[in-house]
């Protein structure tokens, strides 16, 4: 947590005024029992009216400072607390931005949220507490302990058997609440994860019958959340009646002993008000350290797991200044200014985190511009992967593959990413309106741009008979489109981009022939310039391409064009022949 607070330097100022406006106030809340011991002393049993109306408004004025110092001391703790949040969710959202998609599985959606979000918010209220008691509670239990034996040293010497214990009792219960506390977040993010898929996956559930299933899911994730909460609820709940107990028998002490020491002539009855006063101080700033305690360990819990965020460095990172001056020369020294949209596998090899054997091996080939480039291959061959290396979501592990002459890790990853149109394979839209949608793909396009890549990407029809048209919104996920208008959607939002590479990822899957068919026409006009790839299953969508690439097993079994794979490539023929009948072939 230590390391998190270092992020508060920006608001040392307000800081800096908290702890000197509660150092006041505890000075001021340490006085008044002097006070009134005075008033009691002097005023009342020597009957001076005029000296009890005397310090009688000092004890107003200092009262009233006080709390004017409380409430201003109040407001910026929590001006601070909550700008220390702002700031620690928008670090956090940004380091998490420059993950690739490793560290994404690594730490789970659901677990990402959590932290963003609710470890904050726990650190944040503990920053508001400590900013007002970590000064305020030690002070007022050293002042009181002082203020109390200047009152009577004998009878203080009852806080050497109250204050340990009260001390013991906090660190045990503490302890016993730290792992709990970290149990309780994890079960958060299980919680979280469950709720999650139920939303998301909901049309699923529906249509198969699980919602008793998926209740029963929830209900023990939310069941094992509330034991483990109540259980520490229960440990803390111990705290504050144990507290009260040893505060209520001290003052049955300190009111034996005080009035034999009255009796004895050794101690005024002013001074037994001010005794019990500071020993009530001592008690309260007791109460508050425990109150924090309480939240100190669910707080460090969630400091772990923000610190675990911000610490996870991503494997994919951008080269140097130096490295990147470097590769401008030998860029402008070869030659290979030109070279837009050219890309270029040499002997890649991949494997994902942990898998026993490679994705891709030996891959080797290039794609030029004005060329359409498809790759065909089974289920789980390695097409989207080999796809996924060019915009750098993963860095090869042998081999180079070469964008515009240039190795992709020899680029920043915006301006790798700045040359390339990407259509996923499972089509992405945001909340907000169509043109929005497409606009995402070039902030400043104009109308006449995106109605153009409407056009292109065979979506302006549907999308004109919407009532609103371009102005129509997408809800969430958009749910409220079809799969095919939203992989058409999401086509033209890449080319609105009009980028130097196209990267098709099965972007055709959920399209019907007749539009398939006038889709490719209407792009093969668009990206005369450019450099396409498209993966795909159906042979009727790769056929027509300049060069289409047989992946099989993470290998390329085959290259070339429709009729020259058709002769030489029986993985191939195996593919063609599943999909089209002997007339077709022909």
């Amino acid at each position: 947590m230590i390391k998190l607070f270092r992020e508060l330097k920006p608001f040392r100022l307000a800081i800096a005024v908290v702890l000197i406006l509660v150092f006041l106030q505890s000075l001021g809340d340490l006085y008044l029992p002097t006070l009134m011991s005075d008033i009691v002393d002097k005023g009342i049993v020597q009957g001076d009216r005029s000296y009890i109306w005397k310090i009688g408004g000092y004890m107003l004025l200092v009262a009233g400072g006080g709390a004017l110092c409380s409430v201003i001391a109040s407001y910026l703790s929590a001006k601070v607390a909550a700008g220390f949040g702002k700031t620690t969710r928008s670090r956090m959202f940004n380091h998490v931005e420059n993950f690739t998609l490793h560290e994404f599985d690594k730490l789970g959606t659901a677990s990402l949220i959590t932290r963003t979000t609710n470890d904050i918010t726990q650190v944040q209220n503990v920053l508001t507490m400590m900013l007002r008691m970590m000064v305020g509670a030690p002070m007022m239990m050293i002042g009181g302990i002082i203020m109390a034996v200047s009152e009577d040293a004998k009878l203080s010497l009852i806080f050497v058997v109250i204050i340990p214990l009260l001390v013991g009792a906090i660190m045990f219960i503490g302890m016993k609440g730290l792992p709990l506390f970290k149990a309780i977040q994890l079960k958060l993010d299980k919680l979280n994860l469950v709720l999650r898929e139920h939303l998301t996956g909901i049309r699923v559930i529906r249509s198969f019958n699980r919602i008793e299933h998926e209740n029963k899911r929830f209900n023990e994730a939310n069941r094992d959340l509330t034991d483990t909460a109540i259980k520490v609820n229960k440990i803390m709940a111990g705290l504050m009646p144990l507290m009260m107990l040893v505060m209520n028998f001290s003052m049955i002490g300190i009111l034996y002993f005080g009035g034999i020491r009255i009796d004895n002539g050794n101690l005024q009855v002013g001074s037994l008000m001010a005794f019990i006063q500071y020993a009530m101080q001592i008690m309260f700033s007791l109460i508050m350290v425990s109150m924090m305690f309480v939240m100190i360990p669910r707080a460090s819990a969630s400091a772990v797991r923000i610190n675990e965020v911000l610490d996870m460095q991503p494997e994919i990172t951008d080269p140097s200044q130096s490295e990147l001056k470097a590769t401008a020369a030998a860029t402008h020294e070869d030659g290979r200014d030109g070279m837009r949209g050219y890309v270029e596998f040499d002997n890649v090899s991949f494997s994902y985190p942990g898998a026993e054997q490679p994705a891709l091996s030996g891959i080797s080939f290039s794609a030029r511009p004005g060329e359409v480039t498809a790759i065909i291959g089974g289920t789980g061959s390695g097409k989207s992967t080999l796809l996924s290396l060019i915009p750098r979501f993963y860095d090869v592990n042998e081999g180079a593959v070469r964008v515009d002459g240039v190795d992709v890790r020899d680029m920043t990853q915006e301006e790798l990413r700045s040359k390339i149109g990407y259509i996923p394979q499972k089509a992405v839209l945001f909340t907000g309106t169509i043109s929005q949608n497409i606009r995402y793909g070039k902030e400043d396009a104009t109308e006449e741009e995106i109605i153009h890549a409407a056009k292109v990407a065979q979506a302006y029809d549907f999308v004109s008979a919407m009532k609103e048209g371009f102005n129509s919104e997408i809800s969430q996920g958009g749910n409220n489109v079809s799969g095919g208008q939203k992989q058409r959607l999401s086509i033209a939002r890449a080319l609105v981009r009009r980028p130097e590479v196209y990267l098709f990822d099965d972007s055709f899957s959920a399209l019907d022939f007749k539009t398939d068919a006038k889709l490719r026409a209407a792009l093969k006009e668009e990206t005369t310039e450019a450099t396409v790839l498209i993966v795909a299953q159906r042979v009727s969508t790769v056929m027509d391409a300049d060069r289409i690439i047989v992946i099989d097993d993470g290998e390329i079994a085959g290259m070339g064009s429709h009729r020259e794979l058709l002769a030489s490539s029986e993985v191939y023929r195996e593919i063609v022949s599943s999909q089209l009948s002997e007339e077709e072939i022909a």
